[in-house]
């Protein structure tokens, strides 16, 4: 069961420098300490150290499946799964449960920014006087800084440049005071400032794989100037706190950052360093080729050792540093049934858990809208990332499981073989009726029967918070499995992708469609993307080679004229379930038009009945509530530290 800790946070304090590094012990060969002086900073060792501790530190935000909730839950792509507790019930502002400061999971990424901030800045301060040192190092650093402002300042509003010693000092004495400092401050003291040095020192090439480099920080630049540019232009009027008037220090519009949104993210296409976008959609996020050369920066983990992975290999109860995000979205598809004979005498699981990307460890927390099954992804011949994202079928695994039964008995009583479909989400509503059983039936998950199919199959209007397609992309990998089920109830030992080089071509076609002008449009630029999408080479829940080119059909229905809204379709087809939605949503200030409604079926098998859900997305809630342990740990009036609209 997911818990909840109310940890305190005193921003800047020695206590959350000791978390910042000691914490990673199982990663760095440190010893852990209590407080750390500028002087350990000005040696080799220091800057080592707290270099690694930056990457390190992106294991406490991503993969971590509360921060990914609120990244996902809440908007069109995802709601409420069957098993959710109170961490996701509230999330999707439903009725289920208010988001305050005490249930808002973005505390996540507020517990693990500041100590990281305060690293970076003690790195950045000292590290010049270690004569061998060299700039492209303390960029690593400079990188970092701005990363986390940047993620601090699209979820929370304006935040704290002062942890106690000063503005982007560094700081080494407990402190329990904190002062906000405005949206446009944070962008322009902090985040430009330090993704420019970034851009200017870090070479071209990791410095160790996974390493950050020019054209990341080109990209991270680029849509920080693209998100700024959204805040200045403020079309529906969503409040900021603290409040500020949408103007820039500097004197520049709106206008003039959607441009450099543009030519920064058109300079890392064309500049692109060792990236590349790979050759097929599929070959993005297939598990045998994690840390492939579209992938820019992960949270990494590996099954070759506890100690780098930073959990066990055999077993996880689903707390930072582990990767268990993939569990969320992935149903209880164990309750599957077929039999051994014809007359169902014998009855048993044919879909095993298994360690395999198509299945993985069952959660049940989260589920897929039908609005995304059916609308997001509507093209599900030509396009390649329906079948890229979602496992969609579920194949026998029995005698994995040591089951000696040469075939089983399943839909229609027809006999299947082992790797065969079990069960199948449709890609689309049959043309023939689905006979659904009532309540959970003999496939014991509430799935129908098409005359003259062996597998099971719901439709895309019949998915329900129990039972739905799985998420494919997420989904664990490993190869010491052997011929058995291997580890299944591990955290994923796959890195946790971040950034990703094609996102450049998204950055700049948003600001086109913003006005921004350049040698390509924006239709120009998401084309490059639909082409790929087009590209088949494995047909995924057919698990058939599939050597075929539909770039020509994806392109010519692309529309001519490009919008916004387009443009986050597109967006949730390529990044869908990978914790980009919601800040996509709030950036363009859609959350509500395109999250207030959604479909999906009940919480019991056999509920095929899709219900219409209205969602309470309020204009406060376009910030998540500063998180209760901080408010806590803080001294005086605290009245005017908190984000209105939350208690």
């Amino acid at each position: 069961m997911m818990k909840r800790f109310n940890r305190k946070f005193y921003i800047g304090s020695a206590l959350l420098m000791a978390l910042s590094l000691g914490s990673c012990e199982h990663i760095l060969d440190e010893q852990p300490r209590s407080v750390y002086e500028p002087g350990f900073f000005r040696t080799e060792k220091g800057v080592q150290g707290g270099i690694t501790s930056m990457y390190a530190h992106l294991r406490y935000i991503y993969g971590q499946a509360y921060y990914y909730n609120a990244t996902q839950t809440g908007t069109d792509e995802v709601t409420y799964g069957q098993s959710a507790d109170q961490n996701f019930l509230v999330m999707d502002l439903s009725g289920q449960g208010e988001i305050n400061s005490t249930s808002s999971r973005a505390d996540v990424l507020w517990g693990a920014a500041f100590p990281n901030i305060n690293t970076a800045s003690g790195i950045i301060e000292n590290a010049a006087e270690v004569g061998s040192i060299p700039a492209s190092l303390i960029a690593e650093a400079r990188f970092f800084r701005g990363f986390d402002y940047f993620l601090l300042v699209q979820t929370f509003g304006g935040v704290p440049l002062d942890l106690g010693a000063g503005e982007l000092k560094f700081n080494t004495n407990p402190v329990r005071t904190s002062v906000r400092n405005t949206v446009p401050e944070v962008y322009t003291k902090a985040i430009f400032p330090d993704l420019l040095k970034a851009i200017e020192d870090l070479p071209d090439n990791p410095r160790v794989t996974g390493g950050v480099t020019k054209t990341l920080a080109r990209l991270y630049l680029a849509k920080a100037y693209l998100t700024y540019a959204w805040w200045l232009e403020n079309p529906n009027n969503i409040p900021t706190y603290p409040e500020a008037p949408r103007v820039d220090p500097d004197g520049q519009n709106a206008q003039w950052y959607f441009q450099q949104a543009y030519d920064i993210a058109v300079a890392g296409i064309n500049n692109p360093g060792p990236y590349r976008l790979q050759d097929t959609y599929y070959d993005v996020n297939l598990g045998s080729k994690d840390r492939n050369s579209e992938v820019m920066l992960y949270a990494d983990h590996t099954e070759t050792s506890e100690f780098y992975n930073g959990s066990s290999l055999t077993w996880s109860n689903g707390n930072a540093p582990e990767n268990f995000a993939g569990w969320m979205m992935t149903w209880n598809y164990t309750n599957l049934r077929s039999a051994t004979d014809p007359n169902w005498s014998n009855v048993i699981s044919s879909v095993q858990r298994e360690a395999h990307q198509a299945l993985g460890r069952p959660w049940t927390r989260m589920a897929p809208t039908i609005g995304a099954i059916q609308n997001t992804f509507a093209d599900k011949t030509n396009d390649s990332r329906y079948d890229g994202t979602f496992t969609t079928v579920f194949r026998g695994n029995w005698p994995k499981a040591g089951v000696s039964a040469p075939v089983v008995y399943n839909a229609n009583g027809l006999p299947v073989n082992p790797g065969g479909a079990i069960l199948t989400f449709l890609n689309e509503e049959p043309s023939t009726a689905i006979n659904y059983p009532t309540g959970a039936g003999r496939s014991n998950v509430g799935a129908g029967e098409i005359p003259g199919r062996s597998d099971f199959v719901i439709s895309p209007r019949g998915i329900n918070r129990i039972a739905y397609p799985g998420l494919w992309k997420l989904g664990p990998y490993r190869t010491d499995s052997g011929n058995g089920l291997g580890q299944p109830n591990a955290a994923s030992t796959r890195p946790f992708n971040i950034a990703k080089f094609s996102e450049l071509y998204f950055i700049a076609a948003e600001a086109a469609v913003k006005g921004a002008t350049g040698s390509q449009s924006a239709r120009d630029l998401i084309n490059v993307i639909r082409a790929r999408a087009g590209k088949w080479r494995w047909d995924n829940n057919g698990n058939v080679a599939k050597v075929q080119d539909n770039s020509a059909e994806m392109v010519a229905a692309t529309p001519a004229t490009i919008d916004i809204n387009y443009i986050l379709a597109e967006r949730s087809r390529e990044y869908y379930g990978e914790g980009y939605r919601w800040f996509d949503l709030v950036r363009t200030q859609k959350w509500g038009e395109l999250a207030g409604t959604y479909e999906i079926g009940g919480m019991n098998y056999g509920d095929h009945t899709p219900q219409q859900v209205t969602r309470n997305i309020q204009p406060h809630h376009y910030l998540r509530p500063i998180p209760i342990g901080q408010i806590d740990g803080m001294e005086g009036n605290t009245a005017d530290y908190q984000n209105p609209g939350y208690n």
